[in-house]
C-alpha cells in the first residue's frame, strides 16, 4: 500500500513553467486585512488554483499561466466577490479588494449551504460542523470521533494523526482540563453551539507548546450580520433512550457596538454496557483465576450554558470587548455491576454484585477582557486578560454484596470537591513589513491553583466512619510562563517561518495528611524553548510543497499528579502519580497539495518519557489492581496521509482522508516492554445535492487496529451514518432528519497486560440515534457607515498564546 501511495504522489508532481506571480490583498470594509479569506484563481472559467490570505490580508499566486484570469473572493459572513479581469500583458502585480458584509440573511444561507464539510487550510484541518447533516444532535465528543485523523479512548483521551496528547482549546482559549472532565464537558456540548472545529497538527510559536499531537481548537457560532438577527433550533434523538437539545443565538451589530448572546440546553439519559475479563496467570503462563465483570451504567445529564459578550469600537483604531459564560452540568446515574471469580478449572468459586449510584455537579465560569489597537497600518497589539473558574463535585455510594448464603453488604460512600481557579494575560505585537514580511511576538503567565478533596466513608456497626487510608486533600499551584517571536515572509514561490517560545513551568503539590497517611509535599521547576517553523513552496498553479517542523512539550494533568484513589469497582482503582514528568516531542511533516483536490502528507514523531498507562498494586489493598499513569520510555511514529476532496458529478461531492501510521512503543513497567503496530485510519463523507431544497448525506469511518499505550490493544472500529435535509421558508429555516451508527458498530474493544495477568474489555453506548432537528434564522439587518472596526470577534486570537 505504502508502495502504491508514493508512486501516486510522483505521478501527481508535473514540470514546472514560468509565468507571471500576482499578489491579492483582501480587506474587510473597515480596512482591516481578512485573515483566512479564500482566495479562488479563475481562468477559462475553471478555478486553476486556491490560496488562503494570511495574517495581512494577502493571498499570493505564482507561475500564472498565460492568458487573462480573475480572482473569486469568499469571506465568511461577507458576500463573495469577483475581481475584474487581469493580463499580463498590463504588468500589474497586485490589487486589492474590499469585502462587504451581507445586507440580507437569505444571501448568508445560500452561501453556508455549500460550504463543504471538511477543509484543509494554512496547515489545519477544519470541520465545518453544520455542514454535515449526521452531526446534528451529536455532542461535540461525537463529532470529534468521526472527524479524520481523530482517535477517542476508553479513558477520554483525544489523539490526533495518531498521535496521543493534544491541547483542546474552546474559542482560541485553553481548557485546562483532562481525563474524566475534559470528556464529561466535551460529551455534554452539543453540536449546535460549535461553528468550527479547527485540528492543527503543527502549531506556531504563537500558541501554546502543550499538546504533543497539536491543538483542537472549538469554535462556538457568532453572526457577523450587521443590524439585530439570530437563530433558535430544536432538536429531538432517539436510542434507546430519548434526548433533546435547544438552543438561541442573538446577536445585534451597529455603529460603535457588536454584542451577542447565545443559550443552550440539553436533557439526555445515556447508556453504557461495560464487559471486561480478567485472567490472572502464574510464572508459566497458567491461569490461575478469572473475573468476570459485566457493568451496565444508566443515568440522565442535564446541560445549561450561556455566552454573551459586547464589543464596543471606542475609536476607529480601539476596541475593547468582554466575554461572559458559564456551564451548568447535572449528572446523575445508577450503575450495576458483577464480579464473578472463576477458579483455574473455570468453576464459579464466588459473585459480588455491585451497586453505584452517583451524582455529580460541573459548574464553570468565565471573564475575558480584549483589547485591541491599530497603532498604524503595519503595527497592532491586541492584549486579553481570563478567569475561569470551575466547582466539580461527585457524590458516589458504592454497595457491595457477596451473593452467597451468609454473605456480606459492604457500603462505601464518597464525596469528591474540586474547585479550579485559572488567570491568564498576554499581549502580542505585530509590525507588517513591506513584500510580504511579518514579525510577531508575545508574552503569556498563566496561573491555576486546584483544591480537590476525595472524603470516603464506610458503614460498619450501624454508623459511617472515615475511611482515612483512601481519603486525600491535594493542593495543587502552578505557573507558566511563556516569551515568543516568530518572522513571516513570502518571496516570489517560497513562502517561510521561523518562530521560537520559552516557556517556564513551576508547581508545587500538598498532599495533606490525616491520622494514617503523612503529610507530603512535591515542587519542581522547568523551563526549555520549542522552536518552529514552515518552509513552503508554490512550484506553479496547482503545486505547492510544505515542510513544517515543531517541538511540543506534554505537562501532566493535576488529576495525574494527584495520588488519591478513585473507585472503579471492587477491584479496580484509579490513582494519580506525583513523580511523572513532562514528556517531549519532536515532529516533523512534509506535504504536497495538488490543486484543492488532492493533499499528500509524510510525518515522523519521536516522543520521550512518553505517558503510559501502568499496573501497580497496594500490598494494604489485597487483590486491588491500581491503574495509574507513568512515564515507561518512549515512542516514534510514522504517518502517510491522502486526503481528497472531488466532486464526481455536479450532485456529489467526496470528501475523503486515508491515515496510515506505523507506532513503535517501547518502555519499562515492571518488565521491559516492546511492541509495535500497523494502523489504519479512513474517513469519508459523501454530500449530495438531490434539489434546490434536499441535500442528503452518507458518511462513516473506520479504524483498524490501533495502540495508544505499550500495554494495550485496540481492536477494529467504525460506524456508519446518514442524514437528509431540507430547506424551508424561502431558506431562513431547515429540518435535518439523520441515523448515527447506523449497524451499530461503533464499540470501544481491545486487550490489556498487565504483569501476572490480561484483561479482554468491550464498552457499548447508545451510538445508534435517529434525530430530527429544526432550525429557524430570523432577524432585520441594515448597512452602517463604513469605519475603522476591529470588533475582537473578526480577529483570530491565536491561542491564548
Amino acid at each position: 500500500m505504502i508502495r502504491t501511495l508514493l508512486l501516486f504522489l510522483l505521478a501527481l508532481v508535473p514540470v514546472t513553467s514560468f509565468a507571471q506571480h500576482f499578489t491579492l490583498i483582501v480587506l474587510k470594509e473597515n480596512s482591516q486585512p481578512a485573515d483566512g479569506a479564500t482566495v479562488k484563481l479563475v481562468q477559462n472559467n475553471r478555478q486553476v488554483n486556491l490560496v488562503v490570505s494570511n495574517a495581512s490580508g494577502r493571498a499570493s499566486f505564482e507561475n500564472i499561466s498565460t492568458g487573462a484570469f480573475s480572482f473569486t473572493v469568499t469571506y465568511t459572513g461577507y458576500r463573495p466577490q469577483t475581481t475584474r479581469s487581469y493580463t499580463i500583458a498590463e504588468n500589474v502585480k497586485q490589487d486589492t479588494i474590499r469585502m462587504q458584509p451581507f445586507d440580507t440573511q437569505l444571501k448568508e444561507v445560500s452561501v453556508t449551504a455549500k460550504t463543504p464539510p471538511v477543509e484543509v487550510k494554512q496547515g489545519k484541518v477544519i470541520v465545518n460542523v453544520d455542514a454535515s447533516v449526521t452531526n446534528v444532535g451529536a455532542t461535540v465528543l461525537e463529532v470529534l470521533e468521526k472527524s479524520p485523523g481523530v482517535m477517542v479512548d476508553r479513558n477520554g483521551g483525544i489523539s490526533l494523526q495518531g498521535k496521543p496528547g493534544v491541547l483542546v482549546m474552546i474559542d482560541d482559549k485553553p481548557t485546562y482540563l483532562s481525563g474524566a472532565d475534559l470528556n464529561n464537558l466535551l460529551s455534554s456540548m452539543s453540536s449546535t453551539q460549535v461553528a468550527q472545529i479547527e485540528l492543527i497538527a503543527n502549531p506556531t510559536a504563537r500558541y501554546d507548546a502543550n499538546g504533543n499531537a497539536g491543538i483542537i481548537n472549538i469554535k462556538t457560532k457568532k453572526n457577523r450580520q450587521k443590524g439585530f438577527n439570530g437563530s433558535v433550533s430544536a432538536t429531538v434523538a432517539q436510542g434507546v433512550y430519548f434526548k433533546t437539545n435547544n438552543t438561541l443565538v442573538l446577536n445585534y451589530r451597529a455603529g460603535r457596538v457588536n454584542t451577542f448572546f447565545n443559550y443552550n440546553i440539553s436533557d439526555q439519559k445515556y447508556l453504557t454496557n461495560l464487559y471486561a475479563l480478567r485472567k490472572y496467570t502464574n510464572a508459566s503462563g497458567a491461569i490461575t483465576s478469572t473475573l468476570d465483570q459485566p457493568s451496565h451504567f444508566t443515568g440522565t445529564v442535564l446541560n445549561n450554558t450561556v455566552k454573551t459578550g459586547l464589543d464596543y469600537d471606542v475609536s476607529p483604531k480601539t476596541t475593547l470587548g468582554v466575554v461572559l459564560g458559564g456551564t451548568i452540568i447535572h449528572r446523575e446515574g445508577n450503575n450495576t455491576a458483577s464480579a464473578r471469580w472463576l477458579n483455574s478449572t473455570g468453576a464459579a468459586d464466588s459473585v459480588i454484585a455491585t451497586d453505584n449510584a452517583n451524582n455529580s455537579r460541573f459548574k464553570n465560569g468565565q471573564v475575558s477582557l480584549s483589547l485591541r489597537h491599530t497603532i498604524s497600518k503595519t503595527q497592532d497589539i491586541n492584549a486579553d486578560a481570563d478567569w475561569l473558574h470551575y466547582n466539580i463535585t461527585s457524590d458516589q455510594n458504592f454497595n457491595n454484596r457477596l451473593q452467597i448464603t451468609g454473605g456480606y453488604n459492604e457500603l462505601t460512600r464518597a464525596k469528591i470537591p474540586t474547585g479550579i481557579n485559572i488567570f491568564t494575560g498576554k499581549a502580542d505585537y505585530t509590525l507588517k513589513t513591506q513584500n510580504d514580511g511579518q514579525w510577531q511576538l508575545g508574552w503569556k503567565s498563566a496561573r491555576s491553583s486546584t483544591d480537590n478533596s476525595a472524603g470516603y466513608q464506610n458503614f460498619s456497626s450501624g454508623q459511617w466512619t472515615d475511611d482515612l487510608t483512601r481519603s486525600n486533600h491535594f493542593l495543587y499551584n502552578e505557573n507558566i510562563h511563556a516569551l515568543y517571536s516568530l518572522w513571516e515572509s513570502k518571496h516570489k514561490a517560497i513562502s517561510y517561518q521561523v518562530g521560537l517560545r520559552y516557556e517556564h513551568t513551576d508547581y508545587h503539590a500538598h498532599q495533606l495528611g490525616n491520622l494514617l497517611q503523612k503529610d507530603s509535599a512535591f515542587s519542581r521547576n522547568y523551563g526549555s524553548f520549542f522552536p518552529s517553523g514552515y518552509f513552503s513552496y508554490q512550484a506553479d498553479t496547482a503545486n505547492n510543497f510544505t515542510l513544517t517542523v515543531s517541538r511540543r512539550i506534554d505537562r501532566p494533568a493535576y488529576q495525574t499528579l494527584n495520588p488519591f484513589y478513585f473507585i472503579i469497582n471492587k477491584y479496580t482503582y484509579q490513582t494519580g502519580n506525583p513523580y511523572i514528568l513532562p514528556q517531549y516531542s519532536w515532529n516533523l511533516e512534509l506535504s504536497h497539495q495538488y490543486k484543492n483536490l488532492l493533499t499528500t502528507t509524510v510525518s515522523y514523531s519521536n516522543i520521550n518519557n512518553y505517558f503510559s498507562q501502568i499496573f501497580l498494586s497496594d500490598p494494604t489493598l489485597a487483590g486491588i489492581l491500581l491503574y495509574t499513569q507513568g512515564n515507561v520510555g518512549r515512542t516514534y511514529i510514522i504517518g502517510l496521509s491522502e486526503a481528497i476532496t472531488a466532486s464526481p458529478a455536479n450532485w456529489w461531492t467526496i470528501t475523503a482522508q486515508a491515515l496510515y501510521n506505523y507506532k513503535k512503543l517501547s518502555g519499562f513497567n515492571g518488565n521491559r516492554y516492546t511492541s509495535d503496530i500497523n494502523q489504519l485510519n479512513l474517513n469519508a463523507s459523501n454530500q449530495f445535492t438531490i434539489s434546490k431544497r434536499f441535500t442528503g448525506e452518507l458518511s462513516g469511518f473506520y479504524t483498524t487496529r490501533a495502540r495508544n499505550d505499550v500495554q494495550e490493544l485496540l481492536y477494529p472500529t467504525g460506524q456508519l451514518s446518514a442524514g437528509l435535509g431540507m430547506s424551508m421558508f424561502k431558506k431562513k429555516a431547515n429540518l435535518k432528519l439523520s441515523m448515527r451508527d447506523i449497524f451499530y458498530t461503533n464499540a470501544m474493544e481491545g486487550l490489556t497486560q498487565f504483569p501476572n495477568a490480561t484483561e479482554y474489555f468491550k464498552i457499548k453506548r447508545d451510538s445508534r440515534v435517529v434525530v430530527l432537528a429544526f432550525t429557524y434564522r430570523f432577524g432585520k439587518t441594515y448597512k452602517t457607515v463604513k469605519r475603522n472596526n476591529g470588533a475582537a470577534d473578526e480577529m483570530q486570537r491565536v491561542g491564548n498564546g
